[in-house]
């Protein structure tokens, strides 16, 4: 079984989009909600859903992760964002892939919605990237076995980038595999924040991941909602 584990934080918008298109998924799965603090109508959104668990922690991804995994049941533990859908058939390949001991963690390529060419290009750039380093990052639905999560002690405790630290633990016990086709991400925030912005942005956190560059600043990581 998959257990889907979704963080939200004032998710009223994208998440129904999101619960939608998880629900038309083949297979075996739970999917829990974990809500740091929403003060809009995301709880209300899930509160009389009977196919999901919801669930409080303290607001950071990470915390709110953690918990869902203590609390989930299922084989493989998938981390999915509020504004991202998975592709159809991807849990049914899940399912399907618990037998086999090479597959251990992944996550998938990722595209952002729309048809803006300079999204596809960031995209773009992002899948080769993450072809050739194999770092999953929390936008690309990472998945892996419950078992290893807890010998790895789940994700730091730390308010950025718990998905590039706890991939980096990963990766020094398991290869992450790659699934195809790939999820997609609502470019709202994107587009909000301003395309080149954000790419600039993104652009930054990988030099800072990939060459240990000194830490930025915790207003770079700020919400856009």
């Amino acid at each position: 079984m998959v257990s889907v584990i979704i963080p939200t934080y004032h998710e009223e918008r994208a998440l129904p989009g999101t619960l939608e298109r998880l629900f038309r998924q083949a297979g075996e799965y739970e999917v829990l909600v974990v809500d740091g603090g929403s003060t809009d109508r995301t709880c209300e959104l899930v509160a009389h859903e009977a196919r999901v668990r919801r669930l409080h922690a303290p607001k950071g991804r990470a915390a709110q992760m953690n918990r869902g995994a203590a609390e989930a049941q299922g084989e493989w533990l998938l981390f999915l964002h509020a504004d991202t859908t998975l592709p159809d058939g991807a849990l049914a390949r899940l399912n399907a892939s618990e037998q086999d001991g090479s597959i251990q963690a992944g996550g998938f390529l990722h595209q952002f919605s729309g048809s803006d060419w300079r999204l596809r290009v960031i995209s773009f750039l992002d899948n080769v990237r993450c072809r050739q380093s194999r770092m999953i990052y929390g936008d690309q639905a990472m998945f892996v076995r419950r078992s290893l999560f807890q010998a790895l002690g789940g994700f730091p405790n730390q308010p950025i980038l718990e998905d590039v630290a706890f991939c980096e633990k990963l990766q020094a016990v398991a290869r992450p595999v790659l699934f195809a086709p790939p999820v997609v991400t609502d470019a709202r925030k994107f587009i909000q924040m301003g395309i080149w912005r954000s790419f600039v942005r993104v652009l930054l956190i990988i030099l800072h991941v990939q060459f240990r560059l000194p830490i930025l600043p915790r207003v770079f990581f700020q919400d856009v909602r």
